[in-house]
């Protein structure tokens, strides 16, 4: 009897007892750490964090259906305004990649090197020029993926990082300086070939493009070759590729990528054009 007692008041105790506070989430533009332990902890607490807020996505909410509820946008800006600041920062990321756990740190490592190689091969804009847009839903793009894997051959996860360099999930829309268009950034003649008589501006067009494309270019036996014929540029096709490996080896990386804001790189400087302000 004695021991039934305790034993109910400590459920009472365990049941009365506030539950624990939800960290407040990040401000749009909140400082970054600059000593590399903050920072690697941050990075650490933000990952964690993020991917919590995508399961409660994927699980209560409908991918398919709008964009990412806000605590996974507002996660997604910090965790990508780390990864920009250690991709300008060569010395604070050498410091900061051993404090990490090795998982992350070889996620780190892969994120600022894809960024570091295609911020140097892409011009800067003109800032009034540029025009943005609301993407499709994400778990619509998804469906597109896999479409076109079923029909081509070419991963999923490999359409998905393209659509992620060429336009961040097509959320810019203006036309590239070499005159590029749609969300998967293709040349009139080279669009005109494989196409396929769609519409270059229309995603679900555009991505069976890009894997009838990719296809003909020699994917998925050599994905690098194929990715070369897109654009012939190493960097381009590195980090195409490092953003695939993560998006396979942690799929909700898709979601993540998806969630990150548009930056851009103009005359001015760096912009960011989308997301929250506040």
């Amino acid at each position: 009897m004695r021991r039934a007692l305790l034993l109910g008041l400590l459920v009472a105790c365990v049941l009365a007892a506030p539950a624990p506070a939800t960290p407040a989430l990040p401000a749009p533009d909140a400082a970054l750490p600059q000593e590399p332990r903050r920072l690697a902890h941050t990075l650490l607490v933000t990952t964690r964090a993020l991917h919590r807020a995508v399961d409660r996505w994927l699980a209560h909410g409908d991918p398919s259906v709008g964009g990412p509820p806000r605590d996974v946008e507002l996660l997604a800006l910090h965790h990508q305004r780390i990864y920009r600041l250690l991709r300008r920062d060569d010395a604070l990321a050498g410091r900061v990649y051993p404090l990490l756990p090795s998982g992350l740190a070889r996620e780190a490592r892969a994120i600022v090197g894809a960024g570091k190689g295609l911020r140097r091969i892409t011009p800067a804009l003109e800032a009034r020029k540029i025009r943005t847009k609301r993407p499709l839903p994400i778990g619509v793009l998804l469906r597109h993926y896999r479409e076109a894997e079923r029909r081509f051959g070419v991963p999923w996860h490999v359409l998905a990082a393209v659509n992620l360099v060429e336009s961040l999930f097509g959320k810019i829309r203006t036309d590239s300086a070499a005159g590029a268009q749609g969300p998967m950034q293709f040349m009139p003649a080279t669009w005109r070939a494989y196409g396929l008589g769609g519409d270059v501006h229309r995603d679900h067009d555009a991505i069976m493009g890009a894997a009838n494309y990719l296809r003909a270019s020699g994917a998925p036996r050599d994905l690098r070759g194929a990715l070369w014929r897109y654009n012939p540029s190493r960097a381009y096709v590195d980090g195409v590729l490092r953003y695939a490996a993560r998006i396979d080896a942690e799929p909700r990386n898709l979601y993540v990528f998806y969630s990150w804001q548009l930056f851009v790189r103009t005359e001015r400087g760096d912009l960011r054009l989308t997301g929250p302000r506040r």
